[in-house]
């Protein structure tokens, strides 16, 4: 058995000092500086933005060709004007627009948007799902 956790998430970009450049434009502060990866601490866990063929390199696989996959990064937030203005710094920051925040069946509000590899991320406000005072999600009881 093993715990029920994440405590990195690691991208796979095609261009690290671009990536970080958007990552940085985003307001994101790099912790520590390391030589092909960078780290940014998050609630609770760590985010790393990794070139593609190291990344490859690194789960054993140098000739395979790593794609984005099937996964949405989110972000919740407390109101529906913070989901509105972190869409608008996606987008000005250089991110493209996948679907503006909007009422959604489930009752909340959310939008998407991609990162310039390609890595596909929500901003949404859930009236259901309080969020901690440091913007942490515990899911309720």
């Amino acid at each position: 058995m093993t715990p029920q956790r994440v405590t990195l998430i690691t991208l796979g970009v095609a261009d690290l000092v671009a990536a970080k450049a958007f990552y940085g434009r985003l307001g994101w502060q790099e912790h520590g500086a390391q030589e092909g990866v960078a780290f940014y601490q998050m609630n609770r866990l760590a985010l790393a933005l990794f070139g593609l063929r190291d990344l490859a390199a690194d789960q054993g696989q140098p000739e395979a060709v790593l794609g984005t996959g099937a996964v949405t990064l989110a972000q919740n937030f407390a109101t529906e004007a913070e989901v509105d203005a972190a869409f608008a710094a996606a987008l000005a920051a250089g991110g493209r627009a996948l679907k503006a925040p909007e009422t959604v069946f489930w009752g909340g509000y959310s939008g998407y948007w991609a990162d310039p590899d390609g890595h596909v991320w929500e901003v949404a406000m859930n009236p259901f799902w309080p969020l901690e005072a440091d913007g942490s999600l515990r899911l309720p009881a």
